[in-house]
């Protein structure tokens, strides 16, 4: 004969149980990645009075499931950064806004075409004005214009005259990208044109700009701006509170 103890399911077992009802009740393919179905090998029976228990238990006690899909996006993220944050954080000499050697890393992705990521200037500026230690790694994805590429393109060779910060405020604020305004914004920046036009030309940054899609798309953002901030994967302009927020987690 089993005891009560043998014959109940154990709370960790149950814990999985919680997880893969929340899967089925449609919380996220996320949640589906990192786990099976612990119940798959019940009986009918067995099965039936399991999800009564955990029927019961959500409804009573709903606010588990926010903590727990919080905790399966946590885990998610440091999966998928694993292998490329190192890439992904190191930027392009000189692509960088705020302290170069800062100890708290925000990467950007972002398109000199993306109205959102304009609005988001002041944010970042504000984030850095309270933040002497922060480092901002901009990776200019081109995928919202045919101009996207060559604004991206100039960006990094203002980046090799050490002039990145100064084109990058310029091109948000001249306008979207075509000849004239990216030409308009390494003008303000103080250029050498002659040399930004061929580095912009050039195989090494293409390469990059390159290099920064790929990353995107391996951190499965669609859209810009999107960013990195520790273990955090957010996306679109969700202005200064979230980002702030972010940054005192990761300081914590």
């Amino acid at each position: 004969m089993t005891s009560p103890s043998q014959s109940r399911p154990s709370l960790a077992w149950i814990a999985g149980l919680l997880v893969a009802f929340a899967v089925a009740a449609g919380l996220g393919w996320l949640a589906a990645r990192q786990f099976g179905d612990p119940a798959a090998a019940l009986s009918g029976g067995d099965r039936r009075a399991i999800e009564a228990v955990v029927h019961d238990y959500l409804l009573e006690h709903p606010e588990v499931l926010p903590k727990a899909m919080e905790n399966l996006q946590r885990k998610a993220n440091v999966e998928r950064l694993s292998g490329v944050r190192s890439e992904v954080e190191t930027p392009y000499p000189g692509a960088v806004l705020g302290n170069p050697k800062g100890k708290i890393t925000i990467v950007e992705f972002s398109d000199y075409a993306c109205g959102f990521c304009r609005k988001s200037v002041s944010d970042v500026a504000r984030l850095i004005k309270e933040n002497p230690d922060l480092r901002v790694v901009v990776r200019d994805i081109p995928i919202l214009s045919d101009q996207s590429e060559a604004a991206a393109r100039m960006a990094l060779a203002a980046a090799e005259q050490g002039k990145f910060s100064a084109f990058h405020d310029a091109m948000f604020a001249v306008g979207p990208p075509d000849p004239a305004t990216i030409e308009a914004a390494a003008r303000r920046a103080g250029l050498d044109l002659a040399k930004a036009r061929e580095a912009a030309g050039s195989e090494r940054i293409g390469q990059e700009v390159a290099r920064s899609v790929d990353h995107a798309r391996q951190l499965g953002f669609e859209g810009t701006p999107s960013w990195v901030i520790g273990n955090k994967l957010i996306s679109g302009a969700v202005g200064y509170e979230q980002l702030a927020q972010a940054i005192k987690d990761v300081r914590s």
